[in-house]
This record gives C-alpha cells, sequence and structure tokens, in this order.
C-alpha cells in the first residue's frame, strides 16, 4: 500500500500537465484588477480635465464680460455647458466664489463644499460676485458615481454617505472694470 501511495505520488510530482492553469489562475486576476483600476482612472482624469476646461473657459467668459453680473445660476450653467460632462453636472456641481485681498491673501475653506445626495440641499457656502480689479477665487466641485465602486480604485476614493467621488478646481482670475 505504501508502496502504491509513494509511486502514485511520484508520478504526480513529476507529471507537469496543468501548469498552463495553474501560470493562468495566478496571473490573470491581477491583470484584470491592472484593467479595471486604469479604466476607472482614465474616467477619473477625463471628468477633472473636463472639469478644469469648463471652468477655465468660464472663467475667460466672466473676464472679457460676457457673463455681468457674474451670479451663481450663469456661472453653473456655463461651466456645465463648456465642459460637456452631460449627465446631471448642473445638480452635481457646487461652485465657491470669493474675493481675495492680495496684501492679505486668505484661501478657501480647505475641504471644499460638495453636493450629498442623502442630505438636503444647503445654500451655497460662498458667492460673492466682488468688484472691479478684485482677485477673485473660483472652485468647483463635481460630484460622481464611479464606474466600478467595488474594484480596485473605486474601492480606494473617498466617497460621501450615497456613493459618490468628487473631483474639485480651482481657478483665479481679476474682475476686469
Amino acid at each position: 500500500m505504501i508502496r502504491f501511495l509513494r509511486s502514485r505520488l511520484a508520478r504526480f510530482r513529476r507529471d507537469d500537465e496543468g501548469n498552463a492553469s495553474v501560470e493562468f489562475v495566478i496571473i490573470v486576476p491581477v491583470f484584470i484588477a491592472l484593467l479595471v483600476f486604469s479604466i476607472e482612472l482614465s474616467l477619473i482624469t477625463l471628468r477633472h480635465a473636463l472639469l478644469e476646461r469648463g471652468l477655465d473657459l468660464t472663467v475667460r467668459q466672466i473676464r472679457l464680460g460676457y457673463a455681468i453680473p457674474p451670479d451663481h445660476p450663469t456661472i453653473k450653467n456655463m461651466v456645465c455647458d463648456f465642459s460637456r460632462l452631460g449627465g446631471n453636472c448642473k445638480e452635481n456641481l457646487r461652485l465657491e466664489m470669493k474675493p481675495v485681498d492680495i496684501r492679505a491673501y486668505a484661501s478657501l475653506d480647505p475641504v471644499p463644499d460638495c453636493t450629498d445626495a442623502a442630505e438636503p440641499t444647503r445654500p451655497v457656502r460662498k458667492f460673492d460676485p466682488g468688484q472691479t480689479n478684485q482677485l477673485m477665487l473660483l472652485r468647483a466641485c463635481l460630484k460622481y458615481s464611479p464606474l466600478m465602486p467595488e474594484a480596485t480604485l473605486g474601492r480606494a476614493l473617498k466617497k460621501d454617505s450615497s456613493g459618490q467621488a468628487a473631483v474639485v478646481s480651482m481657478a483665479a482670475f481679476v474682475q476686469e472694470p
């Protein structure tokens, strides 16, 4: 009996059938995780680039005097239209704008004011159109649902109670006379 068992184990150890399956099972999940991670990261980067573009074009329109007076709904619509984010950009976008004294600089609050679908709607934290020749800071926070929230990168993102992550962009400009 022991000799039979020993010969079977020796034959099993020398046999190389199924080696490719073992390598496949070990390596393919790593490649799939990298693929999922890269897709999620590319979508986050795309959203951020589109938000930056929309904010930059909006600031340009304000500086050139096409959005006078620069009120909250107008700027919000312009950012969403220029960025071409689609979906419910107008519901998921929050703007903060405040004048800044260049001699006594005080930045915006370090924590951006973002929407939260699970909470009731809050008023805008700070939106002051400012005066002529005044330095203005404009920050936009866009909430979005990750493509794969329980995958590699989606799990690592900081999300609110409704499962949405945020992309934040900021611009500075001077109000022209």
